[in-house]
């Protein structure tokens, strides 16, 4: 399990290397397009294409298993190593195919996630800018608005005798609803 497992996450890096890859350059496959396409069913000079890079899953995987069985083919019999004769052998087979896809999609994921963050740099520096400024007129704001309340405290100290009436006034209309029962506060406010 534990060698499987290490093979597994060597074929995700390899799945990596081999998309980022293809992503730089497809020669490769541009030379066996030629070989076996005609003229006018060859690929376009600006056609980014490769056995994986730009390809769909389907084809991917056969390109891939293609890989693996070939190397596996001339392991089998260019070494001692019997890599079909045992399910250990096929298992580890297929660890890589699945690792490698993998990492093909992962490489995929990170690639285009940089190409997004690229292309968002200079609009993130606008983003910036706003969020600042639009901070500023929030603390410019809270600075007014504390200022007046400044003030107002200030001018109700003189102010304090007459608003010692009206509390008095007021706790004694509190005290007369707090005697009504809530069915007829409620009916008072014309809910029932």
């Amino acid at each position: 399990m534990t060698i499987e497992f290490i093979i597994f996450i060597a074929s995700i890096l390899f799945g990596i290397l081999l998309y980022w890859r293809e992503s730089n350059g497809n020669g490769l496959y541009r030379f066996l397009n030629k070989i076996v396409n005609s003229k006018e069913l060859q690929m376009k000079a600006d056609d980014k294409t490769g056995f994986i890079y730009q390809q769909k899953f389907l084809l991917r995987l056969v390109y891939v298993t293609a890989l693996f069985l070939i190397v596996s083919i001339i392991v089998q019999f260019l070494t001692p190593f019997k890599i079909f004769s045992s399910y250990p052998g096929i298992s580890m087979f297929a660890s890589c195919i699945v690792g490698t896809l993998v990492g093909t999609y992962v490489a995929n994921f990170v690639i285009k996630s940089g190409d997004v963050i690229e292309d968002k740099t200079g609009d993130l520096g606008g983003i910036v800018k706003d969020v600042v400024e639009k901070g500023k007129d929030l603390v410019d704001d809270v600075r007014e608005k504390a200022s007046d309340l400044v003030e107002d405290v200030k001018g109700n100290d003189d102010d304090s005798e007459d608003s010692s009436n009206e509390t008095s006034a007021n706790e004694a209309s509190d005290s007369e609803a707090d005697k009504k029962s809530a069915r007829e506060r409620l009916k008072d406010k014309g809910l029932l």
